[in-house]
């Protein structure tokens, strides 16, 4: 579920924050990021069972409108394309998913059922939607790309979503894209039997990755002023005050891996952190990083304090 670019940023916002609290607590600190990438998960499944919600939510109101005293035609011969959607229904039905959310407690749509009511009524009156429901006969390729395309134009952008799943844990703000990017892939690839049919992915690819975290939090937070000196000597134009907090944090992270991560390819560690910095810093930052960045591994190279090795970790 998670690239390695998206641990970087959660390690960077961890360090981030330990500076805006002077904290020295490495301990508390690496727990609350490891909380804070457990919870990604979280968001994961809550985005997921909106769909599947979706669908219970339309079921009940095509039932009640059926028992209407004065129902209508339409409402007494619904046209159920959209309950009968074999995707919505194989979600409905994944073991997997249905597990992982028993699991981990997710009953948010239980207990705010107006944030579904919200969307769906945003569904009903989707162009997409009105398409689809000009016939009444499913196709699985066509419920696919129903499903696929209303979550990445209606659901995923959804205003008074987003603004819920901010306020139910800010740590989710940079998220949500990662999270809506894996499912919307998801839909795309979905499967209607057999070992491509849905699944729930793993947080961490491989258990390399959840040692990455760990290692490059305490890594640059224990060498911090050893990491410092490294590039201050290199920035005479620059006060060390001025140069933006973000920034230092990005650099301190890069020259340790730079020095204390061999399997992971110089090039790879650049032009990680020049993305980050381009989204998370100054409009100038990545030009300044890179200059530094390209100094100090030059600098490394001629005195062989560079010692890379293996294929190197995406």
């Amino acid at each position: 579920m998670l690239n390695r670019r998206h641990i970087r940023v959660k390690v960077m916002q961890s360090i981030y924050a330990m500076h805006q609290n002077d904290s020295d607590n490495l301990e508390k600190e690496e727990k609350f990021l490891f909380h804070s990438i457990e919870n990604i998960r979280d968001l994961y499944l809550i985005m997921v069972s909106a769909l599947v919600e979706l669908r219970n939510s339309e079921i009940s109101f095509i039932e009640k409108s059926q028992k209407k005293h004065l129902a209508t035609a339409a409402e007494r011969n619904p046209n159920n394309k959209f309950i009968n959607n074999q995707v919505l229904i194989l979600l409905e039905e994944s073991n997997p998913l249905s597990i992982a959310i028993e699991e981990r407690g997710i009953d948010n749509w239980k207990r705010n059922d107006d944030y579904i009511l919200i969307l769906l009524e945003a569904v009903k009156s989707s162009e997409i939607y009105a398409k689809y429901m000009e016939t009444r006969e499913n196709t699985f390729e066509e419920d696919r790309e129903f499903i696929a395309d209303l979550f990445v134009e209606v659901i995923a952008p959804n205003e008074k979503l987003y603004e819920y799943l901010e306020d139910y844990k800010l740590t989710w703000v940079d998220d949500i894209p990662v999270v809506n990017t894996l499912i919307s892939k998801q839909l795309r690839q979905i499967m209607p039997e057999g070992r491509d049919a849905f699944f729930v992915p793993r947080l961490y690819k491989d258990t390399d990755d959840k040692d990455f975290v760990r290692d490059l939090f305490r890594k640059t937070i224990l060498n911090n002023q050893e990491l410092a000196k490294e590039f201050i000597d290199k920035t005479p134009n620059w006060d060390t005050e001025r140069i933006a907090e973000i920034d230092t944090i990005i650099l301190k992270m890069a020259i340790c891996e730079f020095l204390k991560f061999p399997s992971i390819p110089v090039k790879v560690t650049i032009n990680e952190y020049l993305e980050i910095a381009k989204e998370y810093s100054t409009p100038k930052s990545s030009i300044f990083i890179n200059g530094i960045l390209d100094n100090l591994v030059k600098d490394y190279e001629s005195t062989n304090r560079l010692s890379k090795a293996g294929r190197g970790l995406m």
